[in-house]
């Protein structure tokens, strides 16, 4: 029995990012790099050639939050949108880094294999084997795995992050809103980037680049990136003797842009990304207010992952129906393989290594027409197909456990395992316009099928026994209306109600019949907002309610079918409220002195957790959801200073967090995260050639703060609390570094 307990304790406290599991994604593999993307803004309204809008007022960015190209002060969504240079400005090298200028977004990562995000306390997604409820998406095509959030940045236009449902334009697993990544695009002109940076103490470094330019003007373009990042990070094995999160990324990719007619726009792109890091290197601390940096494990815990994209779309103007035509093919490949200590200690009880192949086929039909100057459509199909295999081996050794020499009590046992996930739908957007009024009715209709299977080997010699979990099989609906009323060209209010789903799946073998599988989550959410800009000031706010049912929250212990021990699970916790209020601010004082600011008040609470209860047996610990905070909030100012045809820019800013739950089992104890805030600068010079350099400076008050923290309850509920210890990941300590850049 304490064989299996270990093993569903190892997997509850964290399971390996080497190896797929049952109930994962509906959709694309992540696309590597933002300098490897797809096509230009996926919406057929963009530009050929991409570039950082002016910043006079930041609501006057072009954005395609609705799938087309509009005016982000005209948009009836709460969306955020950071375009390349405010990127590069702050300091911003992750996708996820994002999170500390969006309110609503949570955003924090233990592997470079996955990420915890939510937005607004909707849509958590902890581990990798349930499908995201924040939808991830490169130029509009959509990444099911989180661990696209750990990409460089490279080569963007901007980033927009859209909050609450976005199924009627996004597709499955929106529920808490899309974060959409939209890249540069070649064009007729000849441009091109080179980026590098340097810091310490952990050896960051970084270079990039990319050139863009017409191969035959007006008829074929291209554009190529790469890019290479290697950092120590600030956690070290003292044990194995190496950095415990280390991160190694090398990309490329490159765009090829065809017109043969002034109609019609072919745009081809290809990528290759290697991600190379710590995975779940977490250390042994006393607490939830203890970081320490040190860790002592018997390997260090490493994941390398390889991206593969390619992707063909094509959009085409057919002006004797008003309607434009877009079709998109997509075809990614994710390769992962990864070792780690199973037991997070010094004592060598469990290790683990694994390897898994990701394969997805997409395709996508968008049609958009003006019937008149009132009507228009948006109506479209989607259907892809996904396939995921992988092996584990764990090794097991309760000799110490005993007494005994290293090795007299092991076992050893592999699985393999096979995941489909078949997915079509049908979506359309009726949009309406009376005078200053606009009415937009959508809805999306989504069918999933997943099945799977395990071939699990429980020790050397053992015959295999193979488990079929249900086939997992759903049809779902999303409706989606909103009101928009444009009292003067600066000034909008809106009201919505949308409904966003995620999709459920299976959990492996061991489960109980009725723990076999679980439901997916759905959200209602309503909402009311207001866009206005006046002189040099624009400010977006809203506030929000969410009626959150079949919250699909942290895995946890289950009994096992046996009735000896546990089984790891995912499975839904029950309900959930999520009320709250969000506002961004920009405000440019004189053409050289700028405030960008933003601030949320998120709500999110558990109301019933008796879904959890009939499964474990047990209530969860506290109402709160686990690593969502109340609150977030970031400030920043730029102020330029002309010399002559040169510019210095001084650049300040603090973000931070409220408070947070770590993840737990045990329903007696809620460990509370401390709420942290980090103050950021950078000194730079431009010059009128393209050419700048500067210093900078991240948590410059060496902040102390834990990023990911889980309990030590999964172990003790196995029966090895001599083990047991409360485990965390560190955040980022105090880096400076110089940086520079030409454009030409």
């Amino acid at each position: 029995m304490r064989f299996k307990s270990l093993l569903a304790a190892g997997a509850a406290v964290i399971v390996t990012v080497a190896t797929p599991a049952f109930a994962q994604d509906s959709g694309n593999t992540p696309a590597g790099p933002a300098a490897a993307a797809t096509g230009d803004d996926q919406t057929g309204g963009a530009p050929a050639a991409a570039s950082d809008q002016s910043q006079d007022n930041p609501n006057d960015i072009i954005i395609t939050a609705r799938q087309r190209s509009e005016s982000l002060k005209d948009v009836p969504i709460a969306v955020t949108a950071l375009t390349g240079d405010e990127l590069k400005d702050r300091q911003v090298n992750t996708v996820k880094d994002i999170a500390a200028y969006t309110p609503g977004l949570n955003i924090n990562s233990d592997s470079v294999g996955r990420a915890f995000v939510s937005i607004r306390g909707i849509g958590t997604t902890l581990i990798d084997t349930v499908q995201p409820g924040v939808g991830i998406f490169i130029d509009g095509i959509y990444q099911p795995n989180t661990s696209y959030l750990n990409s460089p940045i490279v080569d963007v236009a901007r980033i927009e992050v859209l909050r609450g449902p976005q199924g009627t334009l996004f597709g499955n697993n929106t529920l808490g809103g899309a974060i959409n990544v939209i890249t540069r695009q070649p064009g007729n002109n000849w441009e091109g980037r080179l980026d590098a940076t340097a810091a310490g103490p952990d050896s960051y470094y970084s270079v990039s680049g990319s050139v863009s330019g017409p191969i035959a003007p007006d008829l074929l373009s291209f554009r190529i990136g790469a890019s290479y990042h290697i950092q120590d990070g600030f956690q070290y094995n003292t044990l194995a003797h190496g950095d415990m999160n280390p991160l190694d990324q090398r990309s490329v990719g490159g765009t090829l842009r065809f017109t043969p007619a002034p109609w019609a726009v072919i745009t081809a792109n290809a990528n290759y990304d290697r991600v190379e890091g710590g995975s779940t290197a977490y250390v042994h601390v006393a607490g939830p207010t203890d970081y320490r940096l040190d860790g002592a494990t018997n390997v260090l815990n490493n994941t390398i992952i390889r991206y593969q994209g390619y992707n063909l779309k094509g959009e085409f103007d057919l002006d004797a129906i008003k309607t434009k035509l877009t079709a998109v093919a997509a075809l990614n490949r994710k390769d992962l393989s990864g070792i780690s200590d199973g037991d997070f200690g010094p004592v060598d009880l469990l290790r683990s290594n694994g390897s898994s192949r990701l394969i997805t086929r997409t395709g996508e039909l968008r049609f958009d027409t003006k019937w008149n100057e009132n009507i228009s459509t948006l109506i479209g199909v989607f259907a892809d197909r996904y396939e995921q295999r992988g092996t584990s081996i764990n090794n097991l050794d309760l000799s110490p456990l005993f007494g005994l020499p290293a090795g007299s009590v092991t076992r050893k046992s592999t699985s393999s395992t096979l995941v489909e996930n078949n997915q079509q739908a049908v979506f359309g957007t009726l949009f309406l316009t009376f005078g200053k009024t606009d009415i937009a009715i959508g809805g999306r209709y989504d069918h999933q099928k997943l099945t799977g299977r395990q071939v699990d080997i429980a020790a050397v010699g053992a015959p295999a026994t193979t488990y079929i979990p249900p086939v997992y099989s759903k049809d779902q609906f999303q409706p989606r209306v909103t009101l928009t009323e444009r009292w003067t060209p600066d000034f909008m209010t809106y009201a919505s109600v949308a409904k966003g789903i995620r999709g459920g799946g299976q959990n492996g073998p061991g489960t109980r019949p009725q723990d076999a599988l679980y439901k997916g989550d759905s959200v209602w959410t309503y909402e009311v907002g207001t866009k206005v800009s006046s002189g040099g000031l624009s400010v977006n706010a809203d506030v929000f309610y969410n009626d959150y049912r079949d919250f699909i929250g942290q895995n946890s212990l289950a009994p096992n079918s046996t009735g000896a021990g546990f089984v790891a699970i995912n499975l839904n916790t029950g309900k959930v409220e999520s009320y709250g209020a969000e506002i961004e601010a920009h405000w440019r004082v004189t053409p050289h002195w700028r405030f960008d600011g933003s601030f949320a008040y998120v709500h999110a609470r558990i109301t019933d957790d008796s879904e959890y209860f009939a499964t474990t047996g047990v209530h969860v610990s506290t109402d709160r959801i686990i690593f969502t905070p109340d609150y977030n909030f970031s400030l920043n100012t730029t102020y330029t200073v002309p010399i002559d045809s040169k510019s210095l820019v001084f650049d300040a800013g603090v973000v931070g967090k409220g408070s947070r739950i770590g993840s737990t089992l045990d329903p007696t104890v809620a460990p509370r995260l401390s709420p942290y805030s980090l103050v950021n600068g950078s000194i730079t010079m431009k010059f009128a050639s393209g050419f700048s350099i500067g210093v900078f400076g991240t948590n410059l008050f060496n902040q102390k703060y834990i990023e990911s923290y889980i309990d030590k309850s999964a172990l003790v509920k196995a029966g090895l609390a001599a083990i047991a210890s409360d485990l965390a990941i560190q955040g980022d300590r105090r880096r400076y570094g110089v940086r520079a850049s030409l454009k030409f």
